[in-house]
């Protein structure tokens, strides 16, 4: 049996009738003959699109069989114990070349019960942001069921939503229940419940290329949306250098920014779950009882629940996220 290491999977790309080409462009990540890509999807355990080791002993084995095979020792005893074969988070980049739909996702409980599916919470770090970009998250008021119906009915959802100005480097923590869009120019990093249920609430009239609208989910969207209004819907923190900086803590994923311009080590091993890592900018290497696993900008690595420590060696600096389930 090939023992476990860094693990890297095929990038599966999903062109969309809102995608573009920053993923090529930007992230320098090939799709091939797509017309676009508006998602690549770099680790998944999501049933229609599990994940594909890329490279190394394990090359050519899927997430859920290495999950069968390896158990604890690849994502923690406890995560293990509650998700069994399925891996539990979603990472994604997406690229908005014109706004997405407004939409919501349902929580684990209605999830559970319409689709047997967990629910998606998920959580957005904007990587670059066509100048005067925008997002929308959440309602800029208190609103009832009856008056979210009334201005959907009216044509004019949009005079309750909470829109926000982006830049680089902003960070949105979506609960399950929030109503939102990411807006036109923006390219993103989402690491999300595993889970692909979206309802549809509303797509500015668009058609596909032979001239369909999408389908809406207008009445299965009423239970599933959080009516209520926050103060903040932008994840306030301070970016600093060379230190690991916790962005978003939930029950579903812990999620920290590192900025560092120097090599560094980290040492995992009071932790009971798989690490994620998202290179954001620049490139370092993975040193792993001196194996060494080089990562990019673009690039996503598994590091199993047995490795304890690493080493990131770098002469450039890099950005990444760095995810785990606390």
């Amino acid at each position: 049996m090939s023992s476990l290491y860094p693990l890297k999977f095929q990038t599966i790309y999903k062109d969309k009738i809102w995608g573009g080409q920053k993923i090529k462009t930007y992230l320098h990540k090939d799709f091939g003959n797509l017309p676009n890509c508006g998602e690549t999807w770099e680790i998944s355990g999501v049933k229609s699109d599990v994940s594909v080791v890329a490279g190394g002993p394990l090359k050519g084995e899927r997430l859920d069989e290495l999950l069968e095979q390896f158990k604890g020792d690849l994502v923690g005893g406890k995560v293990y114990a509650h998700f069994g074969n399925i891996f539990p988070l979603l990472v994604k980049f997406i690229d908005a070349n014109e706004d997405l739909s407004i939409q919501v996702h349902p929580d684990d409980e209605l999830a559970k019960k319409r689709h047997n599916s967990f629910g998606k919470t998920e959580m957005w770090y904007v990587v670059e942001a066509d100048p005067g970009s925008t997002l929308i998250a959440g309602f800029n008021k208190e609103v009832t069921e009856q008056e979210y119906l009334d201005k959907f009915n009216s044509g004019h959802l949009a005079d309750i939503l909470n829109k926000e100005d982006v830049k680089s480097g902003d960070v949105f923590f979506l609960p399950a229940g929030r109503v939102h869009t990411i807006g036109k120019g923006l390219l993103i990093a989402e690491i999300q419940q595993t889970s692909d249920i979206t309802y549809r609430i509303y797509d500015f009239d668009r058609v596909d290329d032979k001239g369909n609208k999408r389908e809406l989910h207008v009445a299965e969207a009423l239970a599933a949306i959080d009516y209520k209004h926050y103060p903040e819907y932008k994840t306030s923190y301070h970016p600093k250098e060379n230190e690991t900086v916790k962005l978003v803590s939930c029950p579903y994923f812990t999620t920290s920014l590192m900025d560092f311009t120097e090599s560094t080590e980290k040492d995992y091993s009071s932790l009971d779950s798989f690490v994620i890592y998202v290179c954001l900018e620049g490139e370092f290497t993975i040193n792993y009882h001196n194996d060494f696993y080089p990562v990019k900008m673009g690039d996503c690595m598994l590091l199993p629940k047995n490795i304890d420590k690493v080493s990131l060696e770098t002469t450039s600096g890099f950005k990444m996220l760095e995810s785990y389930i606390a």
